[in-house]
C-alpha cells in the first residue's frame, strides 16, 4: 500500500471531495484524522473507513480559525505525514463579474487564502519540528485557468491557492516537505442533490474538454494518493491537472 504507516489530516473531511480523498488515503494504509465543522458528516466518513478495515478519528474544528487548527494539531500524537485541505469556500457564481458586489467577489478569495494558509503553515511547522519530510496537498479547480463562464471570485480564489502552493513549496522544500495542489474540473458526484447528468445541463462544461467528460471523484482521490505518496517524491510546487482537458497545460 502506498501510504502504509502514514498519519494524514484531512480538513473538510465530511465533504464529498475531501471524504473521497480520506477514504482513498485509508485504503492505502494511512491513519486518517478527519477535521470539519459537521460532526455527523465526519462520523459517516469515519464509519466507512472503519468498515473497510481502516483507521480514522474525527474532530470538530473550524479550519478557518488558525488557533483552532493549531490546538487540534497539538493533540495528534506521533508524526504528521500528510495533509489535504478540501474545505469549501463561500462563493457566488453564474453572475457576470461586472454585476458582482465587491464583497461577493472578494469573499471566496479571502476564504481560500485563510483556510489554506492556516492549515498548511501549521502542518509545515509541525513537519519541520519532526525533522522534515511530508506532503501538503491543496485543492484548486479548473476555474483558476478558465475564462468566460461567470465563476466570479472563485476563479481568483483557485488561482491564489495555486500561487500559494508554489510559494510554500519554495520555502519548505529545504526541509524535505513537498507542497502540491489538485486542479479538477467540476465533479458531478460532489453535488448529487442538484445535478442531473442526463438532461444536458452540464454540456457547457463537457463540450470544451479534450476527453468530452468531467472527472470522477475516484480519479481525483486516486491522484491525491499518488501526489502525497513516495512514488511522487520528486514532485513539489506542482498542480496536478485533473480537468479532463478543459485546461491544457
Amino acid at each position: 500500500m502506498l501510504l502504509e504507516g502514514k498519519n494524514a489530516i484531512v480538513y473538510g473531511g465530511g465533504g464529498a471531495m475531501a471524504g473521497a480523498v480520506a477514504r482513498a488515503f485509508a485504503r492505502e494504509g494511512a491513519t486518517v484524522h478527519l477535521v470539519g465543522r459537521t460532526l455527523a458528516k465526519l462520523e459517516q466518513v469515519a464509519a466507512d473507513i472503519e468498515a473497510a478495515g481502516g483507521h480514522a478519528s474525527v474532530a470538530v474544528v473550524d479550519a478557518y480559525d488558525a488557533d483552532a487548527v493549531n490546538d487540534h494539531l497539538a493533540s495528534i500524537e506521533g508524526r504528521v505525514d500528510l495533509t489535504f485541505n478540501g474545505v469549501s469556500v463561500r462563493e457566488k457564481q453564474n453572475i457576470p463579474v461586472v454585476e458582482l458586489a465587491v464583497d461577493d467577489f472578494v469573499r471566496p478569495v479571502e476564504d481560500a487564502a485563510r483556510t489554506n494558509f492556516a492549515t498548511a503553515t501549521a502542518v509545515a511547522r509541525r513537519m519541520i519540528e519532526q525533522g522534515g519530510g511530508g506532503a501538503i496537498l491543496m485543492l484548486s479547480s479548473s476555474a483558476a485557468r478558465e475564462s468566460g463562464i461567470e465563476m466570479g471570485g472563485f476563479s481568483l480564489a483557485c488561482a491564489a491557492i495555486e500561487c500559494f502552493t508554489r510559494t510554500l513549496a519554495g520555502e519548505v522544500g529545504k526541509h524535505g516537505i513537498r507542497v502540491l495542489a489538485l486542479r479538477p474540473n467540476f465533479t458531478p458526484e460532489s453535488h448529487p442533490d442538484w445535478v442531473n447528468t442526463e438532461d444536458g445541463s452540464l454540456d457547457h462544461l463537457t463540450v470544451g474538454t479534450a476527453l468530452g467528460r468531467l472527472p470522477r471523484l475516484a480519479e481525483v482521490a486516486g491522484a491525491a494518493v499518488f501526489a502525497v505518496s513516495d512514488t511522487a517524491g520528486a514532485m513539489t510546487g506542482s498542480v496536478l491537472n485533473l480537468s479532463c482537458g478543459a485546461v491544457i497545460d
